[in-house]
């Protein structure tokens, strides 16, 4: 590689290197992993740097890169172990408490989704791409994006309700509000 284009590589890599750590993190619930996962991008952006002609596009290719990487890596076979408990954060200020809880929870709902489900979810929500940006970057139909996206969020509230044992509490047996187990309406009857 050029000294120019060595330069280049090194000032992106400088000023987005935690950015895609975040993202990598979102995608795969583990900084370990994140880390990995931000080398190999990298390291496939630096094989394809003087290929690409649309340096504008770095983001994009690193996004796609990431995400790809993130569910080649999840049907590795040592990939699918799973941890047993999660040990939670604690917050360093009272203040910052409540936020955090939930930040944690979401992290923890989201380790839960399964891989593919997880990187459209990360890819939309997250990083805010549309659904046509999503499929770009995973490589897939949009429609595949688009029952990701459905499947995912169903996922992510089924562990966000196993994570709140209290947010079920008002639900009746067949899971219709405002109802007591034995099928009477709770108000009024």
């Amino acid at each position: 590689m050029r000294s120019d284009a060595e330069a280049a590589f090194t000032a992106y890599v400088t000023a987005r290197r935690e950015h895609t750590r975040r993202v990598a993190y979102l995608l795969c619930g583990d900084w370990h992993r994140a880390d990995d996962l931000t080398q190999i991008a990298f390291v496939k952006l630096y094989g394809a740097w003087e290929r690409i002609r649309d340096h504008g596009a770095l983001d994009a290719y690193v996004r796609s890169t990431l995400a790809r990487s993130v569910v080649d890596e999840s049907r590795r076979p040592w990939r699918r172990e799973r941890v047993v408990e999660i040990l939670p954060e604690t917050a360093a200020f009272d203040d910052l408490a409540g936020r955090v809880v939930d930040q944690d929870q979401i992290r923890i709902a989201l380790t839960r989704v399964p891989a593919g489900q997880r990187a459209v979810l990360v890819l939309r929500y997250f990083e805010g791409l549309d659904v046509a940006a999503a499929a770009a970057a995973l490589g897939c139909s949009e429609g595949n994006v688009k029952s990701q996206t459905a499947r995912g969020l169903a996922a992510l509230k089924a562990a966000l309700l196993d994570e709140r044992p209290d947010a079920r509490s008002d639900e009746r047996s067949d899971g219709q509000p405002g109802a007591s187990s034995d099928g009477q309406e709770a108000a009024g009857r």
